[in-house]
């Protein structure tokens, strides 16, 4: 079995007296770990810093063996990551958030929102929205996609202002008034009618309320974890820049 494919840096761990292995979200192979010989030599160890993407080959006697990596260099982010604490907690987080994802289960679609996102995690103008995004992204490879498009209960797709907790079905300002207090918030710059604005920071953290509620209720308490509290601390960063 081999392949080759373009890898997203999510972690490393030394194993052996020189190698490591390596964690990447691959655009046509999902999350896929290997053994990289060589993996804690200086060249090697740069390379695979989290955040970088890299050209990776996997070769393996039978598919059901963890095999082996071979990997170039392709971007290296991770110097620019590295400088910043919102970096650094939002990739943390990231990766986090990819490993609820089963390994090996391609995901073409999350790998470009995940690319577009470390790409820009040290712009905090940038990477909030960006992250919001991917969370959104996420929640829907996993089969809990939010619509967000058209009112649940009228169909309307027009004064769309809040979210149902259970359902993830948006609900216009109208039909959900009397139900107000028990309805999630939905900044204007997730409708489709405000793609372009640069939402301020109330939207954001509403944004960030959002997913992390059906990310808690769907993807982490079924299996009695909790949100990874880089997170948390992601957040809490952009709310003191702001």
């Amino acid at each position: 079995m081999e392949w080759s494919d373009d890898g997203i840096v999510l972690g490393a761990r030394s194993h052996g007296e020189s190698g490591a292995i390596l964690e990447l979200l691959t655009k046509a192979h999902g999350r896929h770990l290997g053994y990289l010989h060589g993996g804690r030599s200086k060249r090697l160890a740069a390379v695979i810093q989290p955040g970088n993407t890299v050209a990776a080959s996997w070769r393996a006697r039978i598919d059901e063996q963890m095999g082996t990596y071979t990997v170039e260099p392709l971007v290296a982010r991770s110097g620019a990551l590295m400088g910043s604490r919102l970096a650094l907690y939002g990739l943390g987080t990231m990766a986090a958030l990819l490993r609820a994802l089963p390994e090996r289960d391609p995901h073409p679609a999350l790998y470009a929102a995940a690319e577009a996102l470390v790409s820009h995690l040290d712009d905090p103008e940038i990477a909030p929205r960006l992250f919001v995004a991917f969370e959104l992204a996420l929640l829907a490879e996993l089969g809990f996609g939010l619509d967000l498009a058209r009112c649940a209960a009228t169909g309307a797709q027009e004064g769309l202002v809040y979210v149902s907790p259970k359902t993830g079905r948006a609900v216009s300002r109208e039909a959900g008034a009397p139900y107000a207090e028990r309805l999630l918030p939905l900044p204007a710059f997730l409708s489709s009618r405000e793609t372009d604005a640069d939402p301020p920071p109330r939207e954001l953290a509403q944004g960030f309320a959002l997913t992390g509620h059906f990310l808690e209720r769907y993807v982490f308490a079924p299996r009695d974890l909790a949100l990874p509290p880089e997170r948390a601390r992601f957040v809490a960063l952009l709310a003191r820049e702001d």
